[in-house]
């Protein structure tokens, strides 16, 4: 099995951080808010494996396209990036030494918490003027 980043999920990630589309939840909370499989079965009749494909950091190449097994690491749930997901598949991908998904991870992740210190401060800002 190799997988690898899959670098246009990783590009469909940073998009949606951009676009605010983000739930900045706790770890604790992905198992809650984790794909199921029926989820997962539902997303791909509608949307097939291409935008499926854009919702996981890693990829394994040996695996057939038109398979789930293909995809791992999933970081959000099909609407938005869910920053429980990040934290988690970086500890995962950090413990079976998927390096390159780990560091895009946590760089994800980064920006995600990032992103959250420029909104507040954009809001304070506001409500400075306003005052």
């Amino acid at each position: 099995m190799t997988v690898k980043l899959n670098k246009h999920a990783l590009s469909h990630a940073r998009a949606l951080v951009g676009k605010g589309k983000v739930v900045r939840d706790s770890r604790d909370d992905w198992s809650e808010a984790a794909p199921t499989a029926d989820e997962e079965n539902t997303f791909l009749k509608r949307h097939g494996f291409a935008e499926y494909s854009q919702w996981f950091l890693g990829v394994d190449d040996e695996k057939s396209e038109d398979t789930k097994g293909r995809y791992s690491f999933p970081y959000g749930d099909f609407r938005s990036v869910r920053r429980g997901g990040v934290i988690s598949l970086e500890s995962r991908a950090s413990q079976n030494n998927h390096d390159d998904i780990a560091k895009a991870s946590k760089a994800l992740l980064e920006l995600i918490d990032g992103d959250e210190t420029s909104d507040d401060a954009a809001q304070e800002k506001a409500h400075a003027k306003k005052n």
